[in-house]
């Protein structure tokens, strides 16, 4: 498989038997849509669905929506596309094995509904949490997109989460709200304390997996 990562928390999956897109939100490249076949959402906060963006794909091409079923109030008449996951189900988009974990979103404030997260593995390789800090099962994983920086996270705990996973390497994810001075200093937090080959991917970024 070859992985393209877009900026904050999009990725490309391109293989021999179709393209799956996940969490193609506001802050990322809407041609990372271009030729997908399925498309995998974590959940419905704007920088990880583009709704008008994914409209606009459905209207040229079809696909196939995976994700919470609460997806379906925020997809409006794109819900027709939508196929319903739960947390540790095992289904197939865009002919890729994926597992959905968690189930939550991470807690950002008391005061804030917590809303449906799911974190999916894909192809048994490649491990993409959401907005959450949910281990899966099968650990080690090969590769781990890790979201280093959130109104919800904290550092101390996503290098734990690295740590607990257990990756061979692992990429930052959900980094678009950060300057160059926060790039900076975490990449080399994270690379000095995650216990394993840590990376940031500029976006267009390609990787084979």
């Amino acid at each position: 498989m070859r992985l393209t990562k877009y900026a904050h928390s999009c990725l490309r999956v391109e293989h021999d038997r179709g393209v799956l897109v996940v969490d193609p939100g506001v802050f990322s490249d809407p041609q990372a849509l271009d030729g997908a076949d399925a498309v995998l959402i974590t959940h419905e906060h704007p920088d990880h669905l583009d709704l008008a963006a994914l409209r606009l794909h459905l209207d040229q091409r079809p696909l196939a929506i995976h994700g919470p079923a609460s997806l379906a109030g925020t997809l409006g008449d794109a819900a027709e596309a939508l196929r319903p996951v739960e947390s540790g189900e095992s289904f197939t988009a865009a002919g890729i094995a994926v597992r959905a974990y968690g189930g939550r979103h991470a807690v950002i404030h008391p005061d804030i509904p917590v809303i449906d997260n799911l974190g999916y593995l894909i192809n048994d390789v490649v491990y993409h949490p959401g907005d959450s800090l949910v281990v899966p099962e099968e650990t080690p994983v090969d590769t781990l997109f890790a979201p280093i920086h959130a109104p919800w996270s904290k550092f101390s705990e996503v290098v734990d989460f690295i740590r607990a996973v257990t990756p061979r390497r692992a990429y930052a994810l959900h980094d678009a709200l950060l300057n160059d001075n926060g790039l900076t200093v975490l990449n080399r937090q994270y690379a000095a304390l995650s216990g394993t080959d840590y990376k940031r991917l500029e976006p267009g970024s390609r990787v084979d997996v």
